[in-house]
């Protein structure tokens, strides 16, 4: 997936994206913190933490322990993520401004995978990079899109 045979569904991952329509749209986030969704077309789908401001990133992120495929929290846990399951139920609805398609073409690093263990540490670190606009303004359009 996203042309990295070791990027798996369900965990983790920092890397360094430009995307193509950089001009175009209103902001973007050069350093995302995303679960890994799904493949998508050119590339994949992920859930961004980064759209959401500190709190409501530990909401959802206390919501998506419920659906790891194992409670021991080492390298082999992962969320069992979808977009179906993500969009059935109220308890996810902190995702919607977080889902993002990004392609392969645009990521400029290697993926950093974070450890399960360190999850809840990596959602408040302060390593989002937007462009074009303060996270003050992208956490007021994620609270409005919720």
């Amino acid at each position: 997936m996203a042309g990295k045979k070791n990027v798996q569904i369900g965990r983790m991952y920092h890397f360094m994206y430009a995307p193509k329509h950089a001009k175009t749209l209103p902001y973007y986030d050069k350093f995302p913190l995303i679960f890994m969704v799904a493949p998508a077309p050119g590339g994949f789908h992920g859930i961004n933490l980064h759209y959401l401001p500190p709190k409501l990133r530990a909401m959802l992120m206390d919501s998506l322990y419920d659906i790891t495929n194992n409670t021991k929290y080492d390298e082999s846990t992962k969320l069992k993520l979808s977009y179906d399951v993500l969009n059935s139920a109220s308890k996810y609805r902190f995702f919607k401004p977080t889902f993002k398609h990004y392609l392969s073409s645009q990521v400029r690093s290697k993926f950093i995978e974070i450890n399960s263990t360190e999850w809840d540490t990596a959602l408040f670190l302060p390593t989002e990079r937007f462009e074009k606009a303060k996270k003050t303004k992208v956490w007021s359009d994620s609270r409005k899109m919720i």
